[in-house]
């Protein structure tokens, strides 16, 4: 066995064992539906999460409750990824996709229905365990189908979950708002869609498998040695405790700061977060294809550093310049994560699950950890100390140069 090795920076895609041959062509209809379960997935989870005004007067919930209902989703929904993850790659389980969202289902008709905080936490948990069981499966999917243009896939996937938030707090106040607690079982019909999609694109995956076993895959593996994939581990999950504390402090407290700061209505409020979430869609539909062509640490760099003078200006505007910058803040910011999930499966070939499932539940957990530590701390000094506090973390980025370039070696018989 030999083997040819050849080094890049990022920006030349990596095949390996996990996905389909680069002679393939992107298959949009493949990405194109998980993208649109994943917009289905988190328009849910959206629609929970701008519920909190509602939910915190229904039930006279302090901050910290609202925070603690918040960390029971995201960390059932980040503590099974990786372990999910890890395991579909040794044994891949296609039907665990619409499984899992027939869990959400059940947890948003839940929901709807809860009588007391306790019930609130139990539907919680079960929308965030179906949660994840759709991010690493469908994050893999996309990649199957990508014709080895794996960071437009990623992208397209997930501008398709960022869209879904976007619409969100949009359908909460359109919705949820109005008409109370119950309105929130609108969503099951959402869940049920999802399953149907799911169900579809299990087929293709199975008829994959199918083909899968007739070929002889050639494995690419990374040349990077165990202490530089460690090495590239931390520093992914710094940059990632930076972007998504960040990011919840808007998702899940910015229609509490704009009614204090600015003493709007909860459903204008609600109006600003679309905007803001509305920009992060389009800007990770931005940073995937970008990242294929100049690679990787550039778009990772480009995000950080590029919002940090308008994240240190936000807590200081005025409301119409507070719309601008959470505009700008949303298309800048939001390009990095698509880079990230591919530097990592890069960086880690063969265990194309498990990094989804790390990424996503990376993302899940600190964002779940990020509400309720906010929550604490806007209880302690305010809503608005809270986003003067949050302002700096996008400096953090500094960290990128200390990403080491990834290589790939393909094994030739």
């Amino acid at each position: 066995m030999s083997k040819e090795i050849s080094t890049y920076d990022n920006s030349v895609s990596l095949n390996d064992s996990s996905s389909t041959d680069q002679s393939h062509k992107f298959i949009f209809q493949i990405v194109g539906a998980v993208a649109f379960a994943h917009l289905l997935n988190d328009s849910i989870q959206a629609v929970v999460s701008a519920s909190y005004p509602m939910l915190k007067s229904e039930f006279s919930l302090t901050f910290t409750e609202i925070g603690w209902i918040a960390l029971v989703y995201q960390i059932t929904a980040s503590l099974l990824q990786p372990w999910i993850g890890f395991y579909t790659d040794k044994y891949p389980k296609p039907y665990l996709l619409p499984m899992g969202m027939v869990v959400t289902l059940v947890g948003i008709g839940l929901m709807a229905i809860a009588g007391n905080f306790y019930t609130l936490l139990v539907a919680a948990a079960l929308i965030g365990v179906g949660s994840s069981t759709f991010h690493p499966e469908a994050s893999r999917i996309a990649r199957m189908a990508s014709g080895g243009r794996f960071g437009t896939a990623q992208s397209m996937f997930q501008v398709g979950g960022n869209s879904g938030s976007a619409m969100g707090p949009l359908m909460a106040a359109l919705i949820v708002i109005p008409n109370g607690q119950a309105a929130i079982g609108w969503f099951v019909l959402v869940a049920g869609l999802a399953v149907l999609v799911l169900l579809r694109v299990t087929q293709w995956v199975l008829k994959q498998q199918t083909l899968s076993k007739q070929k002889n895959s050639k494995p690419i593996i990374s040349s990077l040695s165990r202490h530089q994939i460690i090495q590239a581990m931390v520093v992914i999950s710094i940059l990632m405790f930076a972007k998504f504390i960040y990011i919840a402090s808007i998702t899940n407290y910015f229609t509490f700061y704009m009614i204090e700061r600015f003493q709007l209505s909860v459903q204008s409020s609600q109006l600003y977060l679309f905007i803001f979430l509305g920009s992060v869609a389009l800007g990770t539909f931005a940073g995937g294809p970008v990242g294929d062509r100049i690679g990787r640490k550039a778009v990772i760099w480009a995000s950080f550093l590029g919002v940090a003078p308008f994240a240190l200006i936000l807590p200081h505007a005025n409301l119409f310049w507070t719309a601008i910058l959470t505009i700008v803040i949303g298309l800048v910011m939001s390009s990095a994560f698509s880079a990230l999930v591919v530097y990592a499966q890069e960086a880690a070939p063969g265990r194309v699950g498990m990094i989804a499932g790390l990424m996503f539940g990376l993302m899940f957990g600190i964002s779940g950890i990020g509400a309720a530590g906010l929550g604490h701390l806007a209880d302690t000094h305010g809503i608005v100390w809270v986003y003067n506090f949050c302002a700096f973390l996008p400096l953090l980025g500094f960290v990128t140069a200390f990403l080491p370039n990834t290589t790939r070696i393909k094994l030739t018989k």
